[in-house]
């Protein structure tokens, strides 16, 4: 399995540059069957964000395609009192046209101020124009002095090639929840 570097949507290193999404909208095409996105360091500028994502089928907008998902998660704090994974059905959707949130409650405020996420979304034939469009992610995140390891895998509900994909925080009810602050995320094509 060979990584191609198809591009680097963000690369923010100062909060001068806070963006409230990232979307990609090339490089997604049937060059590849698996495409990567890989977050590296993703702090965001409101404690307790959820980084998450949504789609856009070809020739689509309002980046609401129906999204079927589920995740678990394991968890540790300083303390070591939090142990254990958990199934979160409230990160699950059925049919949904909701973001999907991929990492957990990302830390910001006072000695926190440091604190990031990271990880891999893998998104399996996005050109297809026969089945759903598969994909998978672990996600790495610190907050609230608490390590979670989440992983999430689903569908996205379409027969229509995907071609763009939208990065945002958000709060634990889905609501937009100020901007990404700092990181990078790389595209690359899996062959």
């Amino acid at each position: 399995m060979a990584l191609t570097l198809i591009s680097t949507p963000l690369n923010i290193t100062t909060s001068d540059t806070a963006v409230t999404t990232v979307d990609i909208t090339s490089g997604i095409d049937d060059t590849y069957s698996v495409y990567e996105f890989h977050f590296y360091n993703i702090h965001p500028d409101t404690t307790a964000s959820i980084f998450s994502f949504q789609a856009n089928a070809d020739g689509g907008s309002g980046w609401s395609e129906n999204i079927t998902s589920t995740t678990f998660e394991a968890e540790n704090d300083e303390s070591g009192s939090n142990g254990g994974p958990q199934y979160r059905t409230n990160r699950d959707q059925s049919d949904d046209a909701e973001f999907q949130q991929l990492g957990e409650y990302i830390g910001n405020t006072g000695d926190d101020a440091d604190l990031s996420g990271s990880g891999i979304l893998t998104l399996y034939e996005p050109s297809s124009s026969t089945y759903v469009k598969h994909w998978v992610s672990t996600f790495s995140a610190v907050g609230n002095n608490v390590e979670q390891i989440s992983y999430h895998t689903g569908y996205i509900n379409t027969a229509t090639a995907i071609t763009q994909i939208r990065f945002k925080m958000t709060a634990n009810d889905m609501s937009e929840q100020g901007d990404i602050e700092a990181g990078t995320i790389k595209l690359f094509g899996v062959s």
